[in-house]
């Protein structure tokens, strides 16, 4: 109800604005990359087949609707897997993911002509398929949720290459949905709350000629409460939640043709609640690609 009332005062603060709106710009980045193998069961050697797969869509929607407000939403889908054959009898496995996103951020700026802009922006970050526990696939979880408002600052902003940054106050609520809790089999939903600061960095940029792009996304959070705060008194990993958080992405890709592409991806995690270690991903491909401007 609170996400609803959100979204029913915007639309209701928004509306005349539409009426002298301009068109709406959109890309799409789509792109498709597969390696395969096989082996008979009477092949020697101790060689065993694969089919890895993974698929990512990138698509952006801006719109100025007047001299004061500007919309920008962004939609990120990424979903991979690994089907391995068994060593021995070349039988093929389940297969394992390698690469699952769901990531839809909608930001709005009053564009007003001042130093900075006022930003109200709401992201949605989960996933397809969450493997954690083998015997209890589920889907479409965990959920994440951030709503933040504040200043953004636009330091350049042209065709292919922006640089902005955003400084305000951000609301998380996480949900873990459906969690196997014990041998019984009992199942349990965990919620989270906590709010706090937020700085985040969007930068892309051509690399030498239009064929090469390089794009950059960080984000900190820093939160000053938590709805755990007492359920986890005393315990060693009570004051987890006070440390920031940190996301780090960059994606570099080279068009080699019109539908063929090198895509390489790096991101870093770090979130002490999850692990006191940062989580990193490397992806290189090769594979096919499709874009509209």
């Amino acid at each position: 109800m609170k996400r609803l009332a959100i979204l029913l005062v915007l639309a209701i603060v928004v509306a005349p604005a539409m009426l002298l709106a301009e068109p709406w710009q959109a890309t799409l980045d789509a792109n498709l990359m597969a390696t395969q193998n096989a082996y008979s069961n009477s092949w020697t050697g101790g060689e065993a087949g694969a089919l890895s797969w993974v698929t990512n869509w990138n698509f952006i929607a801006q719109r100025q609707f007047n001299a004061r407000w500007n919309s920008k939403n962004t939609f990120k889908l990424a979903f991979g897997q690994t089907h391995s054959q068994e060593q021995e009898s070349k039988r093929w496995m389940k297969p394992v993911k390698s690469t699952d996103l769901i990531d839809a951020e909608s930001l709005w700026r009053m564009t007003l002509g001042l130093f900075v802009d006022p930003f109200a922006a709401v992201r949605q970050e989960s996933q397809f398929l969450d493997a954690s526990q083998p015997d209890n696939i589920r889907y479409g979880n965990p959920l994440k949720f951030t709503e933040s408002l504040g200043a953004a600052k636009s330091l350049f902003k042209e065709k292919d290459r922006e640089l902005t940054f955003r400084l305000g106050a951000a609301f998380h609520q996480q949900m873990d949905k459906g969690v196997i809790i014990d041998a019984a089999g009992t199942k349990k939903d965990f919620t989270s709350n906590s709010g706090g600061a937020e700085f985040v960095t969007d930068y892309k940029t051509p690399v030498g000629s239009d064929k090469i792009s390089f794009a950059s996304k960080m984000t900190v959070y820093k939160a000053v409460f938590n709805s755990k705060k007492d359920e986890l008194a005393g315990l060693p990993n009570q004051n987890y939640w006070k440390q920031s958080d940190l996301g780090l992405e960059n994606t570099l890709v080279a068009n080699i043709s019109k539908y063929l592409m090198v895509n390489l991806y790096l991101q870093m995690l770090y979130d002490k609640e999850v692990d006191p270690r940062a989580r990193f991903k490397q992806t290189l491909s090769l594979g096919l690609t499709y874009a509209i401007k």
